[in-house]
């Protein structure tokens, strides 16, 4: 059961990916995602296509990792029989709540480490409940995609954000090899699913000689780097759509690639996503 399970959550990845494309894309990589998403689920028995097909007509995430004892998407708390059941992988396990199909992360997963915010601290705003000035790196050194986010995913985790940046960056390229992240107007969204444990987190890189992303010549110079837990895959899309919208305008993108120093960048962020990021 531990292929079929497997084979699931490359069905939900492609599903959600085409669900990006859809809202942010084109729309000039549909077919070829259909396909894929066709001939993964041929390959699924009886048993587990019933029932992703029963799950899915009433979301788009069918499959839920199990973190720290719970179902990720719904927060249940398993009972410990059904923990180790799970982590078999003999039989297809289902949240008694939320009814999703439930999966064991691997031991060296990236999780998110930050910790919750402590009691009485102000409650953050805007792009702030995502980021912070620690995630910004003005300068970005590297010269291809797998570069500028290995230097995003080191920031994360050098300051206690995200555990593993190895795993980060092969996450991200293998995501990247199914459809490229990058959008008009210099701008890339890299992205890893599955990073439980907390919220949502972005890191911002500016590149100022601009990375030849997905071979098309077209130079990006703001890569946007998210880790998203399974449960806000839906609210990812609009926040990128959001951020899309800040950086589509030309002064905001020329005042951020202009900033010298970490501060100035998200000074400069803060600016640009206040209306658009709640």
């Amino acid at each position: 059961m531990k292929q079929q399970i497997n084979l699931l959550n490359q069905l939900q990845e492609l599903v959600l990916t085409r669900d990006e494309h859809h809202q942010t894309g084109d729309g000039s990589h549909m077919d070829a995602l259909d396909a894929s998403i066709d001939a993964l689920q041929e390959q699924l028995e009886p048993q587990p296509k019933a029932l992703y097909d029963r799950l899915y007509k009433k979301s788009h995430i069918v499959m839920a990792p199990m973190s720290d004892g719970c179902c990720a998407v719904c927060g249940m708390h398993l009972p410990i029989s059904q923990m180790q059941q799970v982590r078999l992988a003999k039989h297809l396990q289902t949240c008694s709540s939320c009814g999703r199909i439930l999966f064991n992360c691997e031991e060296d997963a990236p999780r998110y480490i930050a910790g919750r915010p402590a009691a009485g601290e102000p409650r953050k705003t805007g792009i702030s409940r995502f980021s912070a000035e620690e995630l910004m790196v003005c300068d970005l050194k590297g010269e291809t995609p797998e570069g500028a986010i290995s230097e995003l995913a080191a920031a994360m985790t050098e300051n206690r954000f995200v555990s593993n940046p190895q795993a980060l960056v092969q996450a991200a390229m293998a995501r990247e090899s199914v459809l490229p992240t990058v959008m008009g107007e210099g701008l890339a969204f890299p992205h890893v699913r599955g990073v439980e444990g907390g919220g949502l987190t972005l890191a911002i890189g500016v590149s100022k000689k601009g990375i030849d992303w997905d071979g098309s010549g077209n130079k990006v110079h703001i890569v946007v780097f998210s880790v998203i837990p399974v449960a806000v895959s839906a609210f990812y899309l609009r926040l990128i759509a959001l951020l899309a919208e800040a950086f589509g305008k030309k002064e905001n993108r020329e005042t951020v690639k202009a900033c010298k120093t970490s501060a100035d960048l998200w000074k400069s962020v803060l600016k640009a996503t206040r209306y658009s990021v709640k």
